[in-house]
């Protein structure tokens, strides 16, 4: 099979939501306007901070819980459900629709995507399928990404591992991923707003019976360093791809502090819906 060209990855680390998010729209717009190749990212969420989906409604996340844990909140630029990024590998991966790895299509370019993760799994010895079906009853209008898997997200004994969105704009596909570590799983629930605090504790319970963690799964606790790592290595085999390792350009990091200030970190944007 011939090899697609060359990808970037980027071992990013911790930042804010507001710079993560920054940067992978930097990115973005520079895969756009031809001045970066195709792009892993890999990073992490210091301190943690409640992402939205691009269209969810603000309303839904508890202002003052979040301030009083000195967590964060941010828009991201992708869709889904809310996600409490804490203790988790993040990853961005973009490029052009034209790209064969994004070609055909939201779906198909998931089915893609999502087999180099379950490669990247089984690599770490998790038993792990991309046939996430809805459980009865559930309705994937709820506040939390956790709590379903949704067509060719990742679970685990039967439980949602890894949540994905992706977003299509200015000819780029920017797909989103979360792969929680360790920890309680249903702490998010603490960052949403509920009529009756009845009702955050049985979502809290639905999180932890539907969603899982790496270490749950594993049953010790994995480095960040080693899963990311094992995350390039399985999309590198299964997308067929060459990473060369890299870091942002002087474009991507003048216009990620503009996004940052102007975008990301700007009220406005955050709680525009």
């Amino acid at each position: 099979m011939q090899k697609f060209p060359l990808w970037r990855v980027i071992f990013s680390g911790t930042a804010s939501g507001a710079e993560n998010m920054a940067i992978d729209s930097a990115i973005l717009q520079a895969i756009a306007t031809h001045q970066s190749p195709p792009t892993l990212r890999l990073y992490a969420w210091e301190p943690a901070c409640l992402s939205l989906g691009v269209s969810q409604l603000s309303h839904e996340a508890h202002l003052e819980e979040i301030a009083k844990n000195g967590w964060q909140i941010v828009r991201r630029p992708s869709g889904g459900r809310a996600i409490l990024h804490t203790r988790e590998l993040t990853y961005a991966l973009l490029a052009s629709e034209t790209d064969p790895v994004m070609d055909g299509g939201i779906i198909a370019s998931y089915r893609r995507i999502s087999q180099g993760l379950l490669t990247a799994l089984e690599a770490m010895g998790v038993a792990a399928s991309n046939e996430g079906t809805v459980p009865e009853g559930a309705h994937k209008q709820l506040p939390v990404c956790f709590e379903v898997p949704s067509d060719y997200e990742i679970v685990a004994n039967g439980k949602k591992l890894i949540g994905s969105a992706q977003v299509r704009k200015q000819g780029v596909v920017l797909q989103h991923g979360s792969l929680p570590l360790y920890g309680d799983i249903g702490e998010i629930c603490s960052a949403l707003r509920f009529e009756h605090e009845i009702e955050r504790a049985e979502t809290a319970v639905r999180v932890r019976q539907r969603a899982t963690t790496l270490e749950a799964v594993l049953g010790y606790t994995p480095t960040w360093q080693a899963t990311a790592e094992q995350v390039q290595a399985g999309l590198a085999h299964a997308l067929d791809v060459q990473f060369e390792l890299g870091a942002l350009n002087a474009y991507e990091e003048e216009l990620a502090q503009t996004l940052r200030v102007e975008k990301f970190g700007n009220p406005e944007y955050t709680f525009r819906r």
